[in-house]
């Protein structure tokens, strides 16, 4: 596998920098690319590679954020139980009232 570095705009001319970014599009999503060398072709083919660094970090944010989401929502449950439960107790109390 190999690390594509990552060139600043400053070094690279726009036009050399976009032709660098084109020729490369198959590591544009992981940064990681993987040389394949066809057998029958004898082309060198370059495909993406997922890099098990970067698959743990995006499942533990995904992790991360179905946490977030669970406090927020027991959160809003619990707000909305008590609001439900007052206006209950004032009906009771209205009927009791009344008698």
């Amino acid at each position: 596998m190999l690390r594509i570095p990552v060139l600043s705009s400053r070094i690279l001319s726009e036009r050399l920098l976009v032709f660098f970014q084109m020729s490369w599009l198959a590591c544009s999503t992981t940064g990681y690319v993987e040389k394949i060398n066809c057998a029958k072709s004898k082309k060198d083919e370059y495909k993406s590679c997922r890099s098990a660094v970067m698959e743990e970090r995006l499942f533990w944010q995904f992790e991360g954020s179905v946490v977030g989401l669970t406090f927020v929502f027991a959160f809003l449950v619990v707000v909305r139980q008590r609001a439900l439960d007052r206006l209950a107790s004032e009906k009771v109390r209205k009927q009791i009232e009344s008698i």
